[in-house]
């Protein structure tokens, strides 16, 4: 799924990767987020829409194979400072109930993107 991001999207997104992060329910970085997928403990994958090709089929293949939503989104430099952290390509959600609320805030945000 790739959504559109509106300002507002991007407000609510990064806030909630901030609560995620505080309440040590994100793994970071290509290592922590493909250990959290092979483990299943992610509930939901987000890649920085500026990935290598490389990495974004690496990543699209694990996530079906194992089931997990994955979302590009934001990019590299976003994903990285909503952490505190320099440039992270993918990061893993592994709460459900923050995923669910990420993917709601993303779907809302399509949907009133599409009204226009």
């Amino acid at each position: 799924m790739k959504p559109k991001t509106g300002w507002m999207m991007k407000d609510k997104l990064l806030s909630y990767l901030g609560l995620c992060l505080k309440a040590g329910k994100l793994a970071t970085g290509d290592e922590g987020a493909l250990k959290a997928v092979r483990s299943g403990q992610a509930r939901l994958v987000l890649l920085a829409e500026d990935a290598s090709e490389n990495a974004k089929k690496k990543y699209r293949d694990k996530c079906g194979f194992y089931r997990i939503p994955l979302v590009e989104v934001l990019s590299r430099a976003e994903l990285g400072s909503s952490l505190g952290k320099k440039d992270r390509v993918v990061v893993a959600v592994l709460d459900t109930g923050f995923a669910d609320l990420i993917l709601k805030s993303l779907n809302r945000s399509s949907e009133v993107d599409k009204i226009d």
